[in-house]
């Protein structure tokens, strides 16, 4: 009897543990895939380019970012599982309409501009293969709102997760292209700073598309559409962890990859297409190829979320039906708004002769310098009592969270006379 006790106890263990495995995989989602978007088009370029003009010496800029990324969206992804509410229901009902009205339109002029730089990066990847952006950007635009309105958000998940396996690309070119790894070790653990104007536009642009406020309504928002609550918070926190750990792994891999070839060729790049195309003589033909590919990917899941994310802050402030779960007839102002940034992303890189460059970069520094007002006010909420229990900050998360909106506006501080002093002629 004793020894049957022993052997039916076995089974119960496994599939306890089992339990727990199956619990954890239907939390994730959101943490991840607001992670993997970071590196949507507008992070490649940064990366690249920190890459291409700095080598390894921005590398450690990473490390800070990755510790700073997971207590930002650990934050934002246990207050929708414990208040059951979107960062914009929450702002809109503690702070009032004005402060929401400011922080949506602090949130539309950063989605937008990242929105045009996803459909930039689809013109940029498949213009590397030599197919014309008149007809893949209004093909990915039309593809994208059909499979965001016309199917569950489970199903947009999944579609989502399994997209970002494509990121592997960027693992594999960063050892293809032969990097001096002494060199990389000293990047990653020996800050530099350097207060040019140059160096400060990638920091500033590294930081500002790594941490972004898309991602922290998005985060909260999914965690709420999923439905996930306060008996999961702490699966969300790890699915949140992941994802920004996982980001900046791919981000690590990209700087990597344009600092062996780019920097050490001395070849300067002036767009995104020219990074995927130095790669040809310097790593291969091979590593060229999934760069694009990565580049591709990334825009088309960047083009499903970012829209998404504004879509989602924009109802949750002001009281409208908001669910990927719902369908354009139950949640019209919802899908219109996910319909009018996907119309005018795609329109704008239309626009013959616009310089893609820049449409990839400026949304990282505008996400960057806008990024403190947004988590100022997630500061403030996550840290009432009333409203989160005994899920309020700890002083760790606090410390960092605050740390880092303190830098970046010490940042913005010394980049903003700097750029004015560079634009008149005087430096």
């Amino acid at each position: 009897m004793g020894a049957f006790s022993r052997f039916a106890r076995r089974p119960t263990r496994a599939t306890a543990k089992w339990a727990r495995l199956t619990l954890f995989l239907s939390a994730m989602g959101p943490g991840i895939i607001t992670g993997i978007v970071d590196d949507d088009p507008t992070g490649i370029a940064g990366y690249s380019l920190a890459g291409a003009q700095f080598g390894y010496s921005l590398l450690w800029a990473l490390l800070l970012t990755t510790v700073a990324l997971g207590v930002v969206q650990a934050m934002v992804a246990r207050m929708g599982a414990v208040t059951g509410k979107g960062l914009a229901d929450l702002i809109r009902e503690q702070f009032g309409a004005k402060v929401a009205v400011f922080a949506m339109a602090t949130l539309l002029v950063a989605n937008a501009t990242t929105t045009v730089a996803e459909f930039a990066g689809v013109a940029a990847a498949s213009e590397i293969f030599g197919f014309s952006r008149f007809i893949t950007v209004p093909l990915a635009a039309v593809g994208i709102f059909v499979l965001v309105s016309f199917w569950s958000y489970r199903k947009v998940e999944v579609i989502l997760l399994f997209g970002s396996l494509v990121f592997g690309a960027y693992f594999v070119t960063g050892f293809i292209s032969g990097p001096s790894w002494p060199a990389v070790a000293r990047g990653s653990f020996v800050p530099t700073l350097q207060f040019h104007l140059s160096y400060l536009t990638v920091l500033i642009g590294l930081i500002g598309t790594t941490i972004t406020p898309w991602g922290m309504f998005y985060n909260q928002s999914t965690v709420v559409d999923k439905g996930l609550g306060e008996r999961e918070v702490k699966l969300a926190q790890a699915d949140a962890w992941i994802g920004s750990i996982v980001t900046n792994v791919i981000a690590f891999f990209i700087i990597v990859t344009t600092a062996a070839t780019l920097y050490a060729g001395n070849q300067p790049a002036d767009t995104v297409s020219d990074v995927a195309q130095a790669l040809r003589p310097l790593a291969g033909d091979f590593a060229a190829r999934l760069f694009a590919i990565g580049l591709f990917n990334a825009a088309l899941m960047a083009m499903a979320v970012l829209p998404l994310s504004t879509a989602y802050a924009l109802c949750e402030a002001f009281g409208w039906e908001r669910s990927v779960n719902r369908g354009p007839r139950e949640a019209p102002v919802f899908f219109g708004l996910f319909a009018a940034l996907l119309v005018f992303g795609a329109a704008a890189v239309l626009i013959p002769g616009i310089p893609i460059l820049i449409l990839l970069i400026l949304p990282n520094l505008v996400g960057g310098m806008l990024l403190p007002i947004i988590l100022i006010l997630c500061l403030k909420l996550v840290n009432d009592r009333r409203l989160m229990g005994q899920w309020v900050n700890g002083r760790i998360a606090n410390g960092i969270a605050w740390a880092t909106t303190g830098v970046l506006l010490v940042l913005t501080a010394i980049y903003i006379p700097l750029l004015l002093a560079t634009a008149v002629g005087i430096v």
